[in-house]
């Protein structure tokens, strides 16, 4: 399983802080997650936008393209602005 964190707009736009998904050989980076669970409906395709969303690989802000197995921890979560 991989276990997908959720923070921020995120987190609220979705309702939900966690998930456990399966891992399989369809996922095989971050982007592959990200896609899978935007076609869960419309709600998460826009929290999943690409352009609006960092993503971080067993705590380590990764890119995209970053390989994810079973067992590690993704988060998604949008950029921060400081002030």
């Amino acid at each position: 399983m991989i276990n997908v964190l959720f923070f921020a707009q995120v987190r609220e736009q979705l309702q939900l802080s966690h998930l456990l998904v399966p891992a399989n050989e369809a996922i095989q980076t971050a982007d592959d997650l990200r896609l899978h669970l935007s076609q869960k409906g419309d709600k998460w395709a826009k929290a999943l936008e690409f352009e609006r969303l960092l993503v971080a690989v067993n705590q380590t802000i990764s890119q995209w393209d970053t390989l994810v197995q079973d067992g590690d921890e993704v988060a998604f979560f949008p950029p921060v602005t400081g002030g």
